[in-house]
């Protein structure tokens, strides 16, 4: 049983993670647009954008975070990993 990390696959993974960041602005930013500019009333609008602006757009804030978080832990560990084996980057 092997424990451990290859440093640079554990940075890359750290980077991949940071950058899903984009998209799930990207994602937020659109669905808020459309959302604006989509005549569309009645009680079934107005759930939709309670749970938009509610429930919805929590989880992806709470998503973006929760990759920003992992994805620096990652990055950091790698550099960590690399200063104890010797090697600089």
């Amino acid at each position: 049983m092997m424990y451990g990390a290859n440093p640079e696959q554990l940075a890359e993974l750290g980077n991949t993670l940071k950058r899903q960041v984009s998209p799930i602005d990207q994602l937020m930013s659109t669905v808020t647009g459309v959302l604006s500019g989509t005549t569309w009333q009645g009680p079934a609008r107005e759930r939709f954008q309670e749970d938009w602006n509610g429930t919805f757009r929590k989880a992806l804030d709470g998503m973006k975070a929760a990759f920003e978080a992992a994805g620096t832990d990652c990055v950091v560990r790698s550099q960590d990993l690399m200063k104890v084996m010797g090697a600089t980057r």
